[in-house]
C-alpha cells in the first residue's frame, strides 16, 4: 500500500497538470497559439538562470526559478488574470489566496508550508529573489508581444501607462533589465503597436 505522503504528492503532482489549461493572453513567439500558464512559468525559470548576472542584488537562482515554476499554480482554481484588466484584478487576491489553500492543502503539511510561504514571498515582492522573479514575469510575456510586433497589446488597446505601470517592478528586480524594457516599450509606441 502506498505511503499517504507519496500518495499525496503524486495527486498534488497530477493536479498541477491543470497549469497546462489555463490559457494566457500572450501568444507563442512566431505569431503562434496562446501560451498557457505551465509553459509561461517554464520561460521565466530558464529566463531567470540566464539572466541573473543582471539582478540588482545576490540572489538564490534555486528560489527564484521555484518561484517562477510555482507562482501561477493558483490559477489552475483562480483563472488566469490579465495583466491589463483592472475589473478582473480587484478580486485577484482573494481568488487565488482561497485557491492557494486548496492546492496546497493537497500536500503534506511541511511541502503545504514551503509553497504557500514560497508563492506569498513572490505576491509581497520584498526579498530580492521575489523582485528578480518578479522582473521575469513582467519582461517574458513583454518579449513575447514584442516578437509578435504587438499583437496582443494592440488587441486589448493597451497604453503605455500601463505598460510602464507594470514593469515599475521590474526596475525593482533589475535595472539592466528595465533599461532593456524600456527599449523594446518605446519602439512599440513608436509603431503604434503601444498607445501613447
Amino acid at each position: 500500500m502506498m505511503e499517504e505522503r507519496l500518495r499525496k504528492q503524486l495527486d498534488f503532482a497530477l493536479e498541477i497538470d491543470k497549469e497546462k489549461n489555463i490559457l494566457r493572453q500572450t501568444h507563442l513567439s512566431g505569431h503562434g497559439r496562446r501560451e498557457n500558464d505551465a509553459e509561461h512559468a517554464w520561460h521565466m525559470a530558464v529566463m531567470a538562470y540566464l539572466l541573473k548576472e543582471y539582478s540588482n542584488e545576490e540572489i538564490d537562482i534555486t528560489r527564484v526559478m521555484l518561484m517562477c515554476l510555482i507562482h501561477d499554480i493558483v490559477e489552475i482554481e483562480a483563472g488566469d488574470t490579465y495583466a491589463y484588466d483592472e475589473e478582473l484584478k480587484k478580486t485577484q487576491k482573494a481568488r487565488e489566496d482561497a485557491a492557494k489553500e486548496k492546492l496546497y492543502s493537497m500536500l503534506p503539511a511541511d511541502q503545504k508550508e514551503e509553497l504557500t510561504a514560497l508563492f506569498d514571498e513572490f505576491e509581497e515582492c520584498r526579498s530580492a529573489e521575489a523582485k528578480f522573479a518578479h522582473a521575469m514575469d513582467n519582461l517574458q510575456p513583454l518579449i513575447l508581444n514584442h516578437s509578435n510586433n504587438g499583437g496582443d497589446w494592440r488587441a486589448h488597446q493597451v497604453t503605455a501607462g500601463q505598460v510602464y505601470g507594470r514593469q515599475a517592478k521590474t526596475k525593482e528586480g533589475s535595472e539592466t533589465l528595465y533599461e532593456a524594457t524600456d527599449e523594446i516599450i518605446r519602439e512599440n509606441i513608436r509603431k503604434g503597436n503601444i498607445k501613447a
